[in-house]
């Protein structure tokens, strides 16, 4: 818990050690699911894909990296990229159905 005067700055804080020890694909997708799941229709569709992602994770060369620096006792120098190794965890499950009779006029 913080106080309001102290909030923005330990956010920050926060921020910061995420953005210097995640792995940046893995920091994607953890976006990538707090935006696309906020209207999921359960919420074991949201674990469904976030254990897919995870498994990805693991067996990628950032998993095996993390785990060597770990044992290594160093920071880790994660190789994968956003924008050539980012994988699509949402194609392997099926968009939900879209109703157009369901949409309301704005008017």
């Amino acid at each position: 818990m913080h106080a309001a005067e102290e909030l923005i700055d330990a956010a920050t804080r926060i921020a910061r050690e995420i953005a210097d020890n995640a792995a940046p694909v893995s920091a994607a997708i953890a976006r990538q699911l707090l935006w696309r799941m906020q209207g999921a229709d359960h919420p074991m569709v949201a674990h469904q894909i976030e254990s897919f992602g995870l498994n990805l994770r693991g067996v990628s060369a950032d998993g095996r990296e993390g785990f060597a620096s770990f044992l290594e006792k160093r920071p880790a120098d994660f190789p994968d990229r956003v924008t050539t190794d980012l994988p699509d965890i949402f194609a392997t499950f099926p968009a939900p159905a879209f109703d157009p009779t369901t949409l309301e006029d704005p008017r």
